[in-house]
């Protein structure tokens, strides 16, 4: 395992500077990450980091990895969830093994994550548990809103267009009105 590699996406994705663009990125934000981490993507996606997940860091680096960064270098873009399932299976064998037991709050909460952007309502309940669990109430406000969208509609109505999808006329009306959730 690259252990370089693992800590500079670790540092960086906790790093003050990152932290308040996480959930409120920029284009140049957005560019940065596709610059610094796309190759890296792009080997985790074919499996090539899958020996990463050895340990809790090399987990959580793969998770932010395939869950995080594809949501800001593919933003719009059918690729931004191309690799979510890929997340999931890393943070289920992290939680297997225990290993968000060892981590700090901050760390758990993008651990758990994968299983809150999921569209299927087993994920979506294991994510309210998880982060009931751990405590983390701020996330936890928003896993159950995310749940109650996927308990509602079966999927994420402001996914649709970027996927193809044709969205419903419950759908439609929830996306035009001023509850709407774009992601």
């Amino acid at each position: 395992m690259s252990d370089k590699e693992v800590n500079e996406i670790i540092e960086f994705w906790f790093s003050g500077r990152v932290k308040p663009l996480r959930f409120n990125s920029t284009a140049e934000f957005d560019e940065e990450i596709r610059d610094r981490y796309l190759r890296l993507w792009h080997r985790g996606r074919k499996g090539e980091l899958d020996h990463w997940k050895g340990t809790k860091e090399g987990c959580l680096a793969l998770v932010i990895l395939l869950d995080q960064f594809p949501l800001n270098m593919f933003r719009h873009q059918s690729e931004a969830f191309s690799t979510e399932q890929q997340s999931r299976d890393v943070a289920g064998f992290a939680i297997d093994a225990g290993f968000d037991k060892q981590m700090p709050g901050a760390w758990q909460a993008f651990l758990y994550l994968p299983f809150m952007h999921s569209e299927s309502l087993t994920d979506q309940d294991r994510s309210v548990s998880l982060f009931e669990s751990a405590g983390l109430h701020e996330n936890l406000k928003w896993a159950k809103h995310h749940r109650a969208l996927i308990r509602r509609f079966g999927r994420f109505p402001h996914r649709n267009e970027i996927l193809g999808r044709k969205s419903t006329a419950d759908e439609l009306a929830y996306l035009n009105s001023n509850q709407a959730f774009t992601g």
